[in-house]
């Protein structure tokens, strides 16, 4: 008997609507995050060079790169941690598709 993948557990969780439409609404935050740590990783930053950088504690750029963490960042502070970083924020808005 084969373990179960992870891939395969996602591939058959998302068959359920209802778990799909959690998945997506989600997904954008999670990918801010990733983003957030990718950008940071890039500029050869540790969480604590950058904390020092904007004024703050290592525990702040931690939570704010946690995928898991309930709290949700201002765009301010998203902005902040992309020009230390080297960046700036574009956001853009993109039609919602509605199945049927």
């Amino acid at each position: 008997m084969t373990r179960p993948t992870l891939a395969g557990f996602k591939k058959k969780a998302l068959e359920n609507p209802e778990v799909r439409a959690e998945y997506e609404a989600l997904s954008p935050a999670y990918d801010l995050r990733r983003k957030l740590i990718t950008l940071r990783k890039a500029a050869g930053l540790t969480q604590e060079e950058l904390a020092e950088r904007l004024h703050t504690n290592k525990s702040n750029i931690s939570r704010l790169e946690n995928v898991n963490s309930p709290v949700s960042p201002t765009l301010t502070t998203i902005e902040a941690y992309a020009e230390a970083v080297g960046y700036r924020v574009e956001i853009n808005f993109l039609p919602v598709s509605h199945s049927t």
